[in-house]
């Protein structure tokens, strides 16, 4: 017996006027998607998944004296891997539905539009906070990596600077060094990156729930992929930061700009105006290629704002980003992603 949902009579009136001509439709519900303008992808090491190393230790080399010999040494890697997640859909529309609406294309375009929607935030909410352990069918999301405080419970803890909230209305602010060898995403091998749409017309006959067929106009939407931080150093979050009267709405708010350049500090290297740290460990270290992002939601971006005005901050300033003005810091630019919440538990 068939399952799903298909676009009905009163779905056609409602985007109908009194001549049945098709409105205009205001997608209401359209949101900031932003991850698509920055992240990187590239090709996985697997259908499935995708594997990594990285490096764990280097030789510091020993002092040595005269007639005394001095031990070889080595350098030590590890190995990782990441997962990855497919997302799809169908929109399927009777034939004589469509028909009725006296533009076929229109009819499904109009309804095409809000798979593309649905689905670019439903990936970009996976992004941050996609969990295996409790949707096994999705990619680890960034907030699973970057999940602790305590540097006792794990390294990249150093990477997460506590904003000091104790409840379960907080935010995060995320600064993403995305490149080729830091952080980027993956899609499976011998497929290709984002979302593939295919209109495969009236062939795919739809099935009502007796299961009797019915001839339907069907389109079919696809993307797969996964985050691969394969150098933590190169993200960096602010979680724990409340924005209730005790939080930022409070005479106690945490110091937004002077919280962020301290983040800025945290990764290896970015660019002399950004954090002064142009030298690294590794002569072949590929992270002056990197591409570093300040992502947070509307009310973290308000709070900016406020912050701003009221201590009269000069870091944040109108800037050229690729061509386009953009808000940024010291040659940062900072996005608004809407699925960022501002109803996070607290990192611990």
């Amino acid at each position: 017996m068939a399952t799903g949902q298909w676009p009905t009579l009163a779905d056609l009136t409602s985007r109908s006027d009194s001549m049945g001509k098709q409105h205009i439709i205001a997608e209401m519900l359209s949101q900031s998607v932003v991850l698509h303008k920055d992240t990187p992808y590239r090709e996985s090491s697997e259908m499935g998944g995708h594997e990594f190393s990285f490096r764990e230790s280097i030789p510091a080399g020993a002092w040595r004296q005269i007639n005394m010999g001095i031990p070889y040494a080595k350098s030590t890697t590890g190995k990782s891997r990441i997962g990855l997640g497919t997302l799809e859909a169908y929109s399927q529309v009777d034939r004589l539905l469509a028909e009725m609406s006296g533009d076929v294309e229109r009819f499904r375009e109009g309804e095409d539009v809000s798979f593309f929607e649905g689905m670019g935030q439903t990936w970009e909410e996976n992004t941050w906070y996609g969990n295996t352990a409790a949707t096994p069918a999705q990619f680890m999301g960034l907030s699973a990596f970057y999940n602790t405080v305590s540097t006792v419970n794990a390294q990249n803890a150093a990477n997460c600077i506590d904003g000091g909230g104790t409840g379960s209305s907080n935010l995060s602010f995320w600064l993403i060094g995305w490149g080729l060898r830091t952080i980027f995403m993956c899609y499976p091998r011998s497929t290709k990156a984002g979302l593939a749409m295919e209109d495969k017309g009236d062939t795919v006959p739809g099935f009502d729930s007796l299961g009797n067929r019915f001839e339907a106009y069907t389109s079919w939407f696809r993307q797969m992929g996964g985050i691969c931080p394969q150098d933590w150093r190169y993200g960096v979050r602010i979680p724990n930061v409340d924005v209730t009267n005790a939080g930022l709405a409070g005479p106690n708010a945490i110091d937004i700009f002077a919280t962020m350049r301290q983040a800025m500090l945290l990764m290896p290297t970015l660019t002399a105006q950004s954090s002064g740290i142009t030298e690294v460990d590794a002569p072949d270290e590929s992270s002056p290629g990197i591409r570093p992002v300040w992502y947070m939601n509307r009310t973290g971006r308000h709070w900016c704002d406020v912050q701003a005005m009221r201590d009269r901050n000069v870091l944040l300033r109108l800037e050229d980003y690729a061509g386009k003005p953009t808000m940024g810091i010291d040659e940062i630019p900072i996005r608004v992603s809407d699925q960022l919440l501002t109803t996070e538990a607290r990192v611990v």
